[in-house]
């Protein structure tokens, strides 16, 4: 089968290649799936680039993509919840990633079933955003009634973690682009901050929880609307201790961590208040929780570009240089929806 691997760790130019290999074997719990579609992220790039090598740590070769949409058409023994021709998709497991191939074998702890009214591209763009949505709000511990802002709320994590937030009974309060105010308003926030004429630190308080999606200088503005014992769960800055402990990782590796998140667990500590870095992984119960939520609503993420998977480079390109809008896609099976 064809698959997309990295070849060379390279921060300016990773080395690809476009490789003829074998399947990897079925185990018992694993479900052999014709992969239709996968997504492109950013985390892509992130690993290609040598920036994960401390917390993910591959082996090159490597087969690269982290989501994606297919047909089942192998079982493992053991596997009883699913059967020959289920339509599925996933966030790869850490230490099996490899979306971008013909064929994927995966743990069936992974997968979820598609809801009927995704297309095969809306459902690659799925699993990672909607998984991350749930994965901050559990690790946020978040309760019903609490109020929760999400920085850059008109992205497409925005589009799954809203009415999965609304869905559990938050209050949620976000900033963007004043242009999709009206999309975001859909979704059942319940305050629209339109970053271009307000700034949200001036104007929010004591907010129970958050979800940052920008990293760097933003946080100072995130912890100071935040209550005192607020918590503030990040996508995008320093991963600290407390994830490396979580990511079941050395002690090396969590002092390191702690030393790097410093800074941050400083500004926290000034009320209080609790940090936490998220890298989101695969669960495929989670998953098939969130797809009820967006079925429910019918929430249809947007998409980018589409390429083939002998175009993967141009998509990454595509990803680093935010030429899309909506997720970029690699068509991997001539079926098309």
């Amino acid at each position: 089968m064809k698959a997309f691997q990295l070849i060379k760790y390279k921060k300016e130019q990773p080395k690809y290649q476009l490789n003829d290999i074998e399947p990897q074997t079925l185990g018992s719990n694993d479900i052999f799936i014709k992969t239709s579609i996968a997504a492109v992220n950013p985390l892509d790039n992130l690993i290609s680039h040598g920036e994960l090598k401390l917390v993910v740590p591959y082996s090159l070769p490597q087969t690269m993509g982290n989501e994606f949409v297919g047909t089942i058409e192998k079982l493992g023994k053991k596997v009883t919840n699913f059967k020959v021709g289920d339509r599925v998709y996933a966030r790869n497991p850490l230490n099996n990633i490899g979306a971008f191939a013909e064929k994927v074998v995966v743990d069936k702890d992974a997968i979820a079933k598609v809801p009927d009214y995704l297309t095969d591209q809306e459902a690659a763009a799925v699993p990672l955003t909607a998984l991350t949505a749930m994965q901050a709000l559990d690790l946020l511990n978040a309760q019903a009634g609490q109020t929760l802002f999400i920085s850059g709320g008109t992205g497409s994590f925005g589009t799954m973690a809203i009415p999965i937030a609304v869905a559990r009974g938050l209050k949620v309060i976000t900033s963007g682009n004043g242009k999709k105010q009206a999309e975001v308003e859909k979704l059942g926030v319940s305050q629209f901050i339109n970053y271009r004429e307000e700034d949200y630190s001036e104007i929010l308080s004591n907010v129970d929880l958050v979800i940052d999606t920008i990293g760097g200088k933003e946080l100072e503005k995130e912890f100071k609307i935040l209550k005192p014992e607020g918590k503030l769960v990040s996508l995008r800055a320093m991963p600290n201790k407390a994830f490396a402990k979580n990511m079941g990782m050395g002690s090396f590796k969590q002092i390191l961590f702690g030393l790097a998140a410093r800074k941050i667990e400083k500004m926290a500590q000034k009320k209080h208040q609790t940090y936490n870095f998220l890298f989101v992984t695969a669960n495929g119960k989670q998953l098939e929780e969130a797809s009820q939520i967006l079925a429910k609503r019918e929430i249809h993420p947007a998409l980018g570009n589409i390429y083939s998977l002998e175009e993967t480079e141009d998509a990454l390109n595509d990803v680093a240089q935010r030429k899309s809008n909506g997720k970029v896609l690699i068509q991997i099976s001539s079926d098309k929806n």
